[in-house]
């Protein structure tokens, strides 16, 4: 379907860019993109993916917005304490940009919901807070054959990551996956959350707004897919690292299923 004026003037910058385009932009208005999270990664990300264009986000998260959310969570506002996140969000973005169809899923990711949510959608961002949501994730997004981009936080530091992981590389060797990175879930209590450790506010924008960029990427076919690495973010030295993440024969989603142990699985340059 042809923009019309109004979508014209309002996607102007991207339509000049010879790697989008108006075919990269249409591409962006028909796109369906899931975001689990609507905190201080999903806010970001939201924001400039409604801002894009995209045509259908869907927003997966079953919190209320509290005073310590503001911070960070720039998708909320003071006066939506107290609101669910889903609603809080929702309004922002239709504020922000009516091309854009929100989806609301107040409640919890599960077993029994995943497959069937995250199969309606082109695309999912991750910025969940906690690591069997993550494993949910990977497991239904490796299922439907759907593109991940994977973000997270803590303090100073952040991680972004792409997976495609259903694709296969000239040997028939599995792109990795989120269990290739992580093998298993870590013990309780092993990894501080930021309620409990704490992390500056600018970090989840720089990481939630690098998640959005990976998506843009993805949905118009614009540069190099980072499929297949993580990107380590320090942002008390200012240091970028990008890496290439390793298939474990082990791992239990793709690899020979056996049961995934640590060893074989990380990262290498």
């Amino acid at each position: 379907m042809p923009l019309t004026d109004t979508q014209l003037e309002r996607y102007a910058r991207h339509i000049l860019l010879k790697e989008i385009g108006g075919p990269g932009q249409q591409a962006l208005l028909a796109a369906r993109v899931l975001i689990i999270g609507a905190g201080g990664l999903g806010s970001p990300a939201a924001l400039y993916l409604a801002a894009a264009g995209v045509g259908t986000i869907g927003l997966v998260d079953d919190d209320t917005v509290s005073l310590s959310n503001l911070q960070r969570q720039i998708a909320h506002t003071t006066s939506a304490v107290g609101e669910t996140k889903t609603a809080s969000a929702t309004r922002t973005l239709r504020a922000l940009n009516p091309d854009t169809d929100i989806v609301s899923y107040t409640q919890r990711l599960t077993a029994d919901n995943a497959d069937e949510i995250i199969s309606g959608y082109d695309l999912v961002l991750d910025g969940c807070d906690n690591f069997e949501t993550r494993f949910l994730v990977n497991d239904a997004c490796y299922r439907a054959r759907v593109p991940l981009v994977s973000g997270a936080v803590g303090r100073f530091d952040g991680q972004l990551a792409v997976f495609r992981a259903w694709e296969t590389d000239n040997d028939d060797t599995p792109a990795p996956n989120y269990r290739d990175l992580v093998p298993e879930v870590p013990p309780p209590g092993s990894v501080p959350t930021c309620e409990e450790a704490g992390v500056v506010g600018a970090l989840t924008g720089v990481i939630g707004s690098m998640m959005a960029m990976e998506a843009i990427k993805e949905i118009t076919g614009a540069g190099t897919s980072m499929a297949g690495h993580v990107l380590l973010y320090d942002a008390l030295d200012t240091r970028i690292r990008k890496v290439r993440i390793v298939h474990d024969p082990a791992n239990i989603l793709s690899g020979q299923h056996e049961v995934a142990t640590q060893a074989g699985a990380g990262v290498a340059e």
